[in-house]
């Protein structure tokens, strides 16, 4: 086990925060490992750590993707499973998680080319789920998602070696100024920032719905912000958003009459899976972090989820 000094990306050691260097590539391989994106889009992804495809899916693959999570959100049988987080202090779903395992709908959408070919071509290799999730806002009660890097969690407790993973966020509705869109700071994910605090036993339990620990310093934030800016990514169901693993990101709370729900995908290079977690940690459950059954994502070979 690589010891805190020798770990390029230690955090959540008995040092204070840090801002440390990316060590690994953005795009691998040139970004030719597969043709979904162009040339600008590539470099477009490599400089600011993520990239907006707007009108990528249908009104009514749209309509059917949402009908499932909406579906879902309104099972028992889903509602009491361990894999469904609910917001703090209600019984409103915040979360359903391996959804590419409950639904056979949106394992299909994980396996669709337009998202899981862009994936491959990024991270310049076979992919496999890491993590997959259907995040819903509920009007006027959707909580706010705290500024974070997800590396820094997947390095820590998950125990991620390197940075060759993306995150894909399938938009089910229009995702406006008002309704706690996505934030994002671009250039971020060029540095890593080392976080405080030493992770307490099963912390999946309290972080899922609220994050306390692997969130950054304010003095780190407002570096990275003052640098990059932030950019709020509002688009319209359809479009999908792809970030790079250590972009710092967050989103407010939702207290807007409309609902954001969002299909989200980690896809993770079949050369970069899971070591054990850090510093003794027991490992996740499998629907956090997948590390026992998982294969290569195989693109499905058509371009439509309906008809």
């Amino acid at each position: 086990m690589i010891s805190p000094a020798k770990d390029p990306y230690a955090s959540r050691t008995d040092r204070g925060s840090a801002i440390i260097a990316r060590q690994d590539p953005v795009v691998y391989g040139d970004g030719k490992y597969a043709d979904a994106l162009s040339t600008d889009q590539v470099q477009s992804y490599e400089r600011d750590g993520f990239l907006l495809l707007e009108d990528v899916f249908s009104a009514d693959e749209v309509a059917h993707l949402l009908g499932e999570v909406e579906r879902m959100t309104r099972d028992p049988a889903i509602i009491r499973r361990e894999e469904a987080i609910t917001e703090r202090n209600t019984n409103v779903v915040r979360s359903i998680f391996m959804v590419h395992v409950l639904s056979p709908i949106l394992a299909r959408l994980s396996r669709d080319p337009r998202v899981a070919n862009v994936a491959r071509q990024i991270l310049g290799s076979e992919v496999y789920l890491h993590q997959s999730r259907a995040n819903m806002k509920p009007g006027f009660h959707g909580k706010e998602f705290y500024w974070h890097s997800d590396f820094e969690t997947w390095h820590v407790e998950d125990g991620m070696p390197s940075m060759r993973a993306l995150s894909c966020s399938v938009l089910l509705s229009d995702n406006n100024e008002t309704n706690g869109p996505l934030m994002l700071v671009p250039g971020s994910h060029r540095q890593f920032i080392s976080c405080v605090g030493e992770t307490p036993r099963d912390h999946y339990k309290q972080s899922l719905k609220k994050q306390e620990y692997g969130v950054p310093d304010q003095v780190s934030l407002q570096l990275l912000a003052e640098q990059g800016g932030i950019k709020t990514m509002m688009a319209k169901a359809g479009s999908v958003i792809f970030f790079d693993c250590n972009t710092m990101h967050g989103s407010n709370s939702n207290i807007s009459p409309w609902p954001r729900s969002n299909v989200f995908m980690v896809y993770n290079s079949m050369e970069n899976t899971l070591n054990p977690p850090k510093y003794g940690l027991d490992p996740r459950p499998e629907h956090i972090a997948t590390r026992k059954a998982f294969k290569a994502v195989t693109p499905l070979d058509t371009l439509k989820l309906v008809g």
